[in-house]
């Protein structure tokens, strides 16, 4: 029976990751949060705080699987205002995390990146299209260099070990338990939130000219669990996205539509926005772990507006 840890179960992708594979009898779950346990069944809980190494250290004994989702995150708010918040902590984390799963022997650790790094492009972006040499978006410049300080302590210490270490640079998620908090959210459960709660008219921040490679968190679940089983190198780092992008505007009309609402849409042009665009290309994952995403745009809108009006009903 494999033992896999899931590291913080109390946010987004956590919690999706855990729910994902509670009921695999093949498995035995475990996962840790921070806050507010979360209601996940058939997994063994453990409040934790990551910067407590000896604590991460006793969690991290006989597991077999360690998936790193915690992080200190919020949305484009505090990017535009304060895009060093990202930077320390989650440095720290990832540090003791890949430390801990080489002196704990974990077989596999999986760690989350991002797509901050990548210049914008018009056309599909592979792994190794990655120039460290090239200017990153301000904004996204701390961000975007913790993540590769990250990935490169992965490598690191996927070559003083045997630990078999997978990178996932994923686009931007959206689905269940997002946040949807419009202080803390990311441009899909924002534009979500407007749409639902608007009367007369809905308000986008920018010209809405911005693009975004968009992927439902079922998507991002399947691709965890393919790594898992089918990573045959010791070390990888995967694209993980739809592969197409969608403008910020064309994103909240089609929610608009979906959610069949009579409503204006304006944009605040004055709005300091992250315009930045990429769309990844994500043939080496289907190549070698079988992996394409499977729900549409539209789907996903669709299914996040049923989940949210079932969820804040409670």
């Amino acid at each position: 029976m494999k033992k896999i840890l899931i590291l913080g179960c109390g946010g987004f992708i956590g919690k999706n990751l855990a729910i994902s594979f509670s009921n695999e009898k093949s498995i035995k779950l475990y996962g840790t949060y921070l806050n507010k346990k979360p209601k996940i069944k058939n997994i063994k809980l453990s409040k934790l705080n990551i910067l407590d190494k000896n604590k991460t250290n006793k969690i991290f004994k006989n597991k077999d699987v360690v998936i790193n989702c915690a992080a200190i995150t919020s949305g484009a708010k505090d990017i535009i205002s304060k895009p060093y918040i990202h930077v320390t902590e989650n440095n720290i984390i990832n540090s003791i995390v890949i430390e801990s799963s080489f002196k704990n022997k974990i077989k596999h650790l999986i760690m989350l990146s991002c797509t901050l790094m990548y210049k914008s492009s018009n056309n599909l972006i592979k792994e190794n299209n990655l120039n460290l040499n090239e200017k990153i978006y301000p904004k996204y410049f701390g961000g975007a260099w913790m993540k590769i300080y990250m990935e490169k302590m992965s490598e690191f210490f996927s070559s003083i070990s045997k630990t078999k270490f997978t990178v996932i640079r994923h686009s931007n998620l959206y689905g269940p338990f997002d946040k949807f908090d419009l202080n803390k959210s990311h441009v899909f459960g924002a534009s979500i939130t407007k749409v639902l709660k608007a009367k007369k008219f809905v308000t986008i921040l920018g010209k809405g000219t911005e693009k975004r490679d968009l992927l439902f968190i079922d998507d991002f679940t399947n691709f965890v669990h393919k790594v898992i089983y089918k990573q045959k190198k010791k070390f990888r780092i995967y694209n993980c996205g739809i592969s197409e992008y969608i403008s910020i505007n064309s994103l909240v009309k089609k929610i608009v539509k979906i959610s069949k609402k009579n409503l204006k849409i304006k944009n605040k042009k004055s709005f300091n926005s992250l315009n930045t665009f990429v769309k990844l290309d994500c043939k080496l994952a289907l190549r070698e772990l079988g992996w394409k995403p499977k729900i549409s745009i539209d789907k996903g809108i669709e299914k996040t507006i049923n989940w949210y009006k079932s969820y804040y009903k409670k």
